[in-house]
């Protein structure tokens, strides 16, 4: 993990086209700001990780198991 030290206003470049600026600091929290190409999903940790695990009940629901069957039939 790289770890780097900003101070209100600066940002971090990642690759061409992301941009994360420290937009302000309150207490314990840090607002931070991205700038990204629309087609780059960006969500907080523990929401991806909610998605994820929605995904895999998903992929073991026996509808969706029936579902699949039908598909590569046709």
């Amino acid at each position: 993990m790289l770890v780097l030290t900003r101070k209100t206003g600066e940002s971090i470049q990642i690759g061409d086209d992301i941009t994360i600026k420290v937009v302000a600091v309150e207490g314990d929290q840090i607002k931070l700001g991205i700038d990204a190409p629309k087609n780059v999903d960006i969500y907080r940790s523990e929401i991806y990780q909610q998605i994820i695990e929605a995904n895999q009940q998903a992929s073991l629901n026996e509808e969706t198991k029936d579902f699949i069957k039908n598909l590569k039939k046709e």
